[in-house]
């Protein structure tokens, strides 16, 4: 255990959650990641992580699991000694109308979307007031702002995320925890690589897509530079929702 911060990053083998994981190391942070499944995209971040000569380990679980959460969280502090960030990442899309939605893809949506927010931020936030310091990051999303067609599952976790950050935020102030959320627009990911970008561009202000790397340079900033800064919701999105 060193005398670097941590941060516990989740959904963090790819995508904006690696992105995020490499920023918060290039900053000096030990960093925990989670993952579901793919061990070789979670060794590579790890290897990568290490190359900027911090600690790094990557957690191999379920974040719509309670149990696996308190786990995990309880592991990490064994291995760090302190939990300093949490970035509650980890995410999923069941797209599907709504009148055609099974329940099966609305409750896995909402369990790792939104329930998983709570499983970890509820074991880390004791480790927090203790500490008398954190800060809690949850990733939101445009679409749990403004909703969109397809994806009532998704908007309403995210948008469930925007209330649960707002109330946190609230009732941590006083121990110094600061608790934001991230609202990222079309980021250049997996989850997007599928969408008509050419069509999507032309409602953009930037006129493109944005990438992992902007949402991680306002993780970043949320973590380190913004002391007083806690309840908001930062739109990182090219000025779709303005």
């Amino acid at each position: 255990m060193g005398e670097n911060k941590v941060a516990l990053i989740t959904g963090a083998s790819r995508g904006i959650g690696r992105a995020c994981a490499i920023e918060l190391a290039k900053a000096g942070y030990d960093v925990a990641i989670s993952y579901a499944g793919n061990d070789e995209a979670a060794n590579k971040t790890v290897a990568d992580i290490k190359s900027l000569n911090v600690n790094a380990k990557a957690y191999k679980f379920d974040v719509a699991n309670k149990d696996a959460c308190a786990s995990a969280v309880e592991e990490v502090l064994k291995d760090f000694g302190k939990i300093d960030v949490l970035v509650n990442n980890a995410g999923i899309t069941r797209d599907g109308l709504f009148m055609r939605m099974s329940s099966e893809n609305w409750e896995a949506v909402i369990n790792t979307n939104l329930n998983s927010a709570f499983y970890m931020t509820n074991p880390v936030i004791k480790t927090m007031i203790k500490q008398r310091s954190g800060c809690i990051v949850n990733m939101s999303s445009i679409s749990g702002l403004m909703g969109n067609a397809g994806q009532a599952n998704y908007s309403t976790a995210k948008a469930g995320l925007v209330g649960f950050t707002k109330s946190l935020a609230k009732e941590l102030g006083s121990r110094n925890v600061r608790v934001n959320a991230i609202a990222p627009g079309f980021i250049q990911t997996d989850m997007t690589k599928d969408l008509d970008t050419e069509k999507i561009t032309e409602h953009i202000p930037l006129k493109r897509l944005g990438q992992p790397e902007d949402i991680a340079k306002t993780v970043k900033f949320l973590a380190e530079d913004a002391p007083y800064i806690t309840g908001q919701v930062i739109g990182v999105d090219g000025g779709l929702v303005i």
